[in-house]
């Protein structure tokens, strides 16, 4: 049985998510990492050398700024009103753009491009990839690079995995995230025509922590 997803309620979850995260995070500088640990993993050479690049399930934008830093047009989407009105007014100046929708009605209506897409720890993980990889396929540019990042399935724990808002009182907010198996990721960005697909789970730091993982690939070329 699908996850039944209940939007207006996840906005409300990700509202209070957004209002939890401490000032001092966006006033820190732009950080493009793809892992849970500092100074830890890839940067931002998975996506090649992109004129553009959409990010999915932006969170506070540090990732964006980082690329716009860099010469790239950025774009995010967050469902998150609440942290879209903080990216727009931390980030804006910098040359983020970033839209408050919910991420298959975005790129559903879009009409635009991008050489990247990517997630990090974002919407990738908690929208279903049957509906959202050939969304993104259709608005990437002919060879741009899909790549995201989050927590490594739980053993014997696949597919979408309900998450409760903070604990187990109060009102019932709750989302889902999806966890596939690097096999099964390669098959699913397969089928829905990338190529050069990757899936592994980077190490952590630490022996024994939970580790990243990491999925890539392109649409093709011309």
């Amino acid at each position: 049985m699908p996850a039944q997803h209940n939007i207006d309620s996840e906005r409300e979850l990700w509202d209070t998510y957004a209002a939890g995260v401490k000032p001092d995070v966006f006033d820190a500088g732009p950080v493009f990492r793809w892992t849970q640990y500092a100074d830890h993993g890839p940067g931002p050479e998975l996506l090649g050398s992109p004129g553009s690049a959409l990010e999915i399930g932006c969170g506070t934008g540090r990732a964006l700024a980082a690329l716009a830093e860099r010469g790239v047009k950025v774009t995010g989407v967050d469902l998150s009103p609440v942290m879209a009105g903080k990216v727009s007014e931390r980030w804006g100046p910098s040359g983020v753009r970033i839209h408050c929708a919910e991420v298959l009605d975005y790129l559903r209506d879009t009409n635009e491009r991008w050489d990247a897409v990517y997630s990090v720890f974002g919407a990738v993980w908690f929208t279903d990839p049957l509906k959202l990889l050939p969304l993104i396929a259709a608005r990437l540019s002919p060879g741009g690079v899909l790549a995201f990042s989050q927590p490594p399935a739980i053993p014997g724990a696949y597919g979408p995995q309900g998450m409760y808002k903070g604990g187990f009182a109060g009102r019932a907010l709750y989302t889902y995230r999806y966890s596939y198996t690097p096999r099964k990721w390669i098959g699913l960005l397969q089928r829905n025509g990338f190529e050069s697909v990757e899936a592994m789970v980077l190490d952590a730091p630490t022996e024994g922590h939970i580790g990243t993982l990491i999925v890539t690939g392109r649409t093709p070329g011309e």
